[in-house]
C-alpha cells in the first residue's frame, strides 16, 4: 500500500497498530503520520518506528490519505469537526471511537465523506486482536479490504454491518474482561488444589489460548470438541455438570446481553 496514514491521537490502540503495519512491511514507515497532544508521543515514535511526527492536528490532515481518529469518544466529533477543513476530499476517516455512529460522524465530517468505524479489543496489543469494520456507502470494496488487512496485521478482522455493533462489543470489545476473570478463577481454584500462583496462572491462560485455537483451526463445533474432552464417568464431565448446575453458560448470556444494552444506550446518534 503506497498511501500515507495518519493517525490522530497515539494511545495504546494507535501504537498497536502502527507496530503491526510496520513489522508486518504493509507500508513503509515513512509513509505514517502521528499527531498526539503529547509533542513526546510523536517523537518517541518517530524514534521508535522512524514516522513522521506532525506538528499540528491540521497538518496531520493535509497529508494523509487515510486519516485514523484514535482520541476519547468525548472528544472526537469536536477535534475532527475543527480539522474537517483540512482533509482532502478523497481522505478516508476510520474511526476507533466506541459508540459514535457513522451518522454522528458525518454530521461534522459532511455526508460526503467516506467513513468507516472499526472496534479492535485489547489483545490487538499482543497481535491477536479481533477488529470489526463497519463503512458508510460511499467506502468503495477496495478501500474496505485495504482497512481489513490493515487490522489483520495484529489478529483477525471483519466487515460487520452497524446494527450488529453492540453485538461486537458484547463477544469481542468487552470479551477479554470475561476471559480474564474466566482464567482467574481457575488459577485460584489451581492455587486451592496447592498450585504456585504463577504456575496456576499459566496453566489456565494456556489452556485458554489453546482451546480457542483449536476452534478457530479445526472447525469443529465447540460442543464436539468438549464432548471429546468428556471421557464417561470422568473428570470433565463432572465439572461440567457442575458448571451446568450454576448456570455457566445462562450467566455469560444474560452477562452479555446487559454488555450490549448498554453499549446500546451509550451510542451517540
Amino acid at each position: 500500500m503506497d498511501k500515507k496514514i495518519g493517525f490522530l491521537g497515539c494511545g495504546n490502540m494507535s501504537k498497536a497498530i502502527i507496530g503491526g503495519l510496520v513489522a508486518g512491511g504493509k507500508i513503509p514507515a515513512s509513509h505514517i503520520w502521528v499527531y498526539d497532544h503529547k509533542p513526546a508521543t510523536n517523537q518517541a515514535m518517530s524514534q521508535q518506528y522512524g514516522t513522521q511526527a506532525a506538528e499540528s492536528a491540521e497538518q496531520l490532515a493535509r497529508e494523509v490519505d487515510i486519516l485514523f481518529g484514535a482520541v476519547k469518544p468525548g472528544v472526537i466529533l469536536k477535534v475532527l469537526k475543527d480539522i474537517s477543513g483540512s482533509l482532502n476530499s478523497s481522505t478516508l476517516v476510520v474511526s476507533i471511537a466506541a459508540g459514535i455512529t457513522l451518522e454522528s460522524l458525518a454530521g461534522v465530517l459532511g455526508h460526503d465523506r467516506k467513513i468507516i468505524r472499526v472496534m479492535p479489543n485489547t489483545p490487538a496489543l499482543v497481535n491477536e486482536g479481533m477488529t470489526s469494520v463497519t463503512p458508510n456507502v460511499l467506502v468503495e470494496a477496495e478501500e474496505c479490504d485495504e482497512i481489513v488487512s490493515i487490522f489483520e496485521s495484529f489478529g483477525k478482522a471483519a466487515v460487520v454491518p452497524e446494527y450488529l455493533i453492540h453485538s461486537v462489543v458484547g463477544v469481542s470489545g468487552s470479551a477479554p474482561a470475561y476471559v480474564f476473570m474466566f482464567i482467574e478463577a481457575m488459577a485460584d481454584a489451581a492455587v486451592l488444589g496447592g498450585m504456585p500462583r504463577a504456575q496456576a496462572y499459566q496453566f489456565a491462560a494456556q489452556a485458554v489460548k489453546g482451546s480457542a485455537q483449536m476452534v478457530l483451526e479445526s472447525g469443529k463445533h465447540p460442543g464436539e470438541l468438549k464432548d471429546m474432552v468428556c471421557s464417561p464417568g470422568g473428570t470433565t464431565i463432572e465439572a461440567v455438570r457442575t458448571l451446568e448446575e450454576r448456570g455457566f453458560r445462562s450467566a455469560v448470556i444474560e452477562a452479555m446481553q446487559k454488555c450490549m444494552a448498554k453499549s446500546e444506550s451509550m451510542s451517540k446518534k
